[in-house]
C-alpha cells in the first residue's frame, strides 16, 4: 500500500510506503499512524484498501460496495459464446427479410399479362394452284382476242424490218 498522486502510474512513483498484504501466506503489515495522518490531509482509498482497513481495525465506517470488473479477455469469450446463436439468429432474418425484398422486387419487373394476338397465317398458294390460275388467266386473254394466223405474223415482221 502506497501514498500516490492520482495521476501518477499505477506501478509507478510514490510518495510513501504505507504496509503490504500478502493473500497467500495471509501475511500483513500497516502502518497505522502514518495512514490515519494521510487520510487527514485528504488522501482518499481506493474502495478495496478502504475495506481492507476497516475489516483490520485502522480505520472504522461501513465497508464500501466493491464492483469487480471483468478482465478484456474474459469479455471477449462472452461475448463469442453468446454472438453464435445470435448471429445465427441475424442471419435467418437477414436471409429471409432479403428473399422477401427479391421477390416484392420481382413481383414489381414483371410485366402485366397481355393478350397476344395470332399472327395471321400467310400462306403461299402451292405450284398446281399457280399452274391453274396462270391457265384460267389465259383461256380468258384468249377468248376476248382473236388468234391470228401465223402466216399473217411473219408477214407483218417482214414489212416492219423493212422500214
Amino acid at each position: 500500500m502506497v501514498v500516490a498522486e492520482h495521476t501518477s502510474p499505477i506501478k509507478g512513483k510514490f510518495l510513501e510506503n504505507l504496509g503490504f498484504l500478502n493473500p497467500h501466506t495471509k501475511e500483513k503489515e500497516f502502518k497505522a499512524e502514518r495512514i490515519k495522518y494521510w487520510i487527514e490531509k485528504g488522501a482518499q482509498c481506493s474502495d478495496t484498501v478502504h475495506n481492507l482497513l476497516v475489516s483490520n481495525g485502522v480505520i472504522s465506517g461501513p465497508k464500501k460496495v466493491v464492483k469487480i470488473k471483468k478482465k478484456p479477455i474474459e469479455e471477449k469469450k462472452e461475448a463469442e459464446a453468446e454472438k453464435p446463436e445470435e448471429k445465427k439468429e441475424e442471419a435467418k432474418e437477414a436471409v429471409t427479410d432479403e428473399v422477401e425484398k427479391n421477390s416484392e422486387e420481382a413481383e414489381e419487373k414483371k410485366p402485366e399479362k397481355k393478350e397476344v394476338e395470332k399472327p395471321v397465317e400467310v400462306t403461299e398458294p402451292k405450284k398446281e394452284e399457280k399452274k391453274a390460275e396462270s391457265a384460267s388467266a389465259e383461256a380468258t386473254a384468249d377468248k376476248d382476242v382473236k388468234p391470228e394466223p401465223e402466216a399473217e405474223k411473219k408477214e407483218e415482221k417482214k414489212s416492219e424490218e423493212k422500214k
